[in-house]
């Protein structure tokens, strides 16, 4: 009996079954199998070799890069000997020493590769920083000596501090290196960017009269800047600046560290 009533008869179930046909399936044992190759030549086709030549070029391509531009640099001792008068090193001053020294954490591709604010790329402060930072000297320069190894203060020393200090500390800057000193320091022309401008960072020194020309007898480093230097110096001089003021009795820090030499031990230049 079908339901509703007034419904037209449905048809049998039987009707509804279909006979599946299996005489024409293929036997799952007669499927085809995957094809791996037996021989060196089936991998020696252009298909294989191109994409395998790119990947394995860009991989090298990527260290290379990564090694050149994008690698830290923790320490002086650590900076390649090909970086040596080629390459400058980018990062932020941590602390100033002296009125010629200071302290840089290598940021390497700068705010482009994440440094300042991607996770991760974040400049450590105090105790972390320590053995992560390069100890550089800026290149043909000689600030007054700042008390040490038990020798009092140079005259305009606390000056020349104070000045690098607000100067760049704490600020990005383009250090270009040119060799390792005894200290373990990177002796380099350092350029800081002040309001727009690109500023050499000694010159500004010898501008102001807090440095002198670096006099030492071996050692100088200048890159190509001497004349400059010794110019910008010859000036500060005339118009009696920072140290220059001094009419009488003039000690330069070269002459300061001859004379406190003797039997006191060997002060850094």
């Amino acid at each position: 009996m079908h339901w509703p009533p007034w419904s037209s008869p449905s048809p049998p179930l039987e009707a509804e079954v279909q006979t599946v046909d299996t005489s024409s399936s293929t036997p799952l044992s007669s499927w085809p199998s995957p094809s791996i190759p037996t021989t060196w030549s089936a991998y020696l086709t252009p298909d294989v070799l191109l994409p395998t030549a790119i990947l394995t070029s860009a991989i090298l391509i990527s260290t290379r890069l990564y090694r050149s531009y994008l690698r830290r640099i923790p320490r002086a001792a650590t900076i390649s000997p090909s970086f040596w008068h080629k390459r400058s090193l980018f990062g932020t001053v941590t602390s100033v020493g002296d009125g010629d020294g200071f302290r840089l954490f290598h940021t390497p591709g700068g705010r482009l590769a994440g440094w300042g604010w991607f996770p991760g790329r974040r400049i450590p402060h105090g105790k972390a920083l320590k053995d992560k930072t390069i100890s550089i000297r800026l290149a043909g320069i000689d600030a007054p000596e700042c008390a040490h190894f038990g020798r009092p203060t140079q005259p305009g020393a606390q000056e020349a501090l104070e000045f690098l200090t607000a100067y760049i500390q704490h600020r990005r800057v383009r250090a270009y290196v040119y060799r390792k000193d005894h200290y373990e320091r990177a002796v380099a022309t350092v350029y800081v960017r002040r309001w727009g401008l690109r500023r050499d960072v000694g010159y500004q020194m010898l501008r102001r009269g807090l440095a002198t020309v670096y006099e030492a007898k071996s050692g100088a480093e200048f890159g190509a800047l001497e004349e400059r230097y010794r110019g910008v110096e010859a000036w500060a001089r005339r118009k009696g600046r920072g140290i220059w003021a001094v009419k009488e009795g003039f000690e330069s820090p070269r002459e300061y560290k001859e004379r406190m030499k003797g039997g006191q031990g060997k002060g850094k230049g």
